[in-house]
């Protein structure tokens, strides 16, 4: 069993940064994919951000290129998304997610575990 914790949202002004951060518990975190998906009032949760289990094969949405970056720490059982230059179009509650695979997946339903979820609010 793998527990998912997020933080780091608020509220930004339009251009500017966050970071989030998800703390994963379990040993086995090494061994999970993880991602990261949002979901807005009124809309389906969509991808966001994926990351290999060892860190170095990523993928991101078309949405976020350029703007977004997924990483992961092993040692520290950490996921973070830092998003730069947000929109007012960012603005959701975003999830973590982990799966017990080691390729990078952007299906919500291939995820086996999620967290609570984090707030960004992005202001124009």
């Amino acid at each position: 069993q793998v527990q998912l914790v997020e933080s780091g949202g608020g509220l930004v002004q339009a251009g500017g940064s966050l970071r989030l951060s998800c703390a994963a518990s379990g040993r086995t975190f090494s061994n999970y994919a993880m991602g990261w998906f949002r979901q807005a009032p009124g809309k389906e949760r969509e991808f966001v951000a994926a990351v290999n289990w060892r860190g170095y094969n990523t993928y991101l949405a078309d949405s976020v290129k350029g703007r977004f970056t997924i990483s992961r720490d092993n040692a520290k059982n950490t996921v973070s998304l830092q998003m730069n230059s947000l929109k007012p179009e960012d603005t959701a509650v975003y999830y973590c997610a982990g799966g017990r695979f080691q390729f990078i997946s952007a299906t919500a339903g291939e995820y086996d575990y999620w967290g609570q979820g984090t707030q960004v609010t992005v202001s124009s």
